[in-house]
């Protein structure tokens, strides 16, 4: 019988260790694009339109430790309205640990900014993604969206940076983080996100849970994208908890 490495329980991990797991590569001079989802058995990404339904204590532990390694969150305006969004939510004293540790995390504690892809700026200035927001959000968007949608949100505490005409291309997306130093990207979503940066050869690492749920129904898959593409991976690691979660991570060869 082969033995499958890089295999370990969650319960013996502590908070650090953890981390540890999940730490970014050292010394990046440029972006590395870590995109995190759940998904049921049978290959469901929400329920009832959300992904709440499917998160276990595991797959939650995992979600706040990624947020605290990294430098900006990435998401699409569907994600953002879908999951009711709000601040990232970190531990500051957590986040200078990771950083002195040279994982991830950030200097003073502060909560990494979370960045909305949206080519027409449409978002609510009073949810509670832009009231509850610890840092200035940054929104991503287009010469095409209407100029007093573009004040709302500046108004609303919102960064705002035109990365394109009627839309934005994931060469451009990843340039704005660039340009800001923000080399731990995670990306919690949407599929359209997450497909077109994968076929774009952009995403590096992928940690996918893996729910012990069936749900059927009629649920899309993680990934979508305008045509199909060959992005070989190659597991890193596997987590697994008492529950049956799966806690995988993969990354590009």
């Amino acid at each position: 019988m082969q033995r499958i490495h890089n295999v370990t329980q969650l319960a013996d991990l502590d908070d650090d260790a953890l981390a540890r797991c999940y730490a970014y590569p050292r010394h990046l001079d440029e972006p590395w694009v870590r995109a995190n989802f759940v998904s049921s058995i049978d290959g469901a990404f929400t329920v009832d339109g959300v992904s709440e339904g499917l998160g276990t204590p595991a797959d939650k532990r995992v979600f706040k430790v990624l947020r605290e390694l990294a430098d900006v969150i990435v998401i699409g305006a569907g994600t953002v309205r879908a999951e009711n969004y709000g601040g990232a939510g970190t531990d500051p004293q957590r986040r200078i640990a990771h950083h002195q540790q040279g994982i991830g995390g950030h200097p003073d504690g502060a909560a990494p900014p979370i960045a909305v892809v949206t080519a027409t700026a449409q978002l609510d200035p009073g949810s509670k993604f832009f009231t509850e927001a610890e840092v200035a959000p940054l929104i991503i968007t287009t010469s095409h969206a209407a100029p007093e949608q573009i004040a709302a949100l500046e108004n609303a505490g919102a960064e705002i940076v035109i990365a394109g005409t009627a839309s934005i291309m994931p060469a451009a997306l990843i340039r704005v983080f660039a340009e800001r130093g923000l080399h731990r990207v995670l990306c919690e979503g949407g599929p359209h996100l997450f497909g077109q940066l994968a076929e774009a050869g952009l995403v590096d690492e992928l940690c996918l849970t893996t729910a012990p749920l069936l749900v059927g129904g009629a649920g899309g898959r993680i990934s979508l994208s305008a045509s199909t593409f060959d992005l070989p991976m190659t597991r890193k690691q596997l987590v697994l908890d008492e529950d049956g979660t799966v806690l995988a991570r993969w990354a590009r060869r």
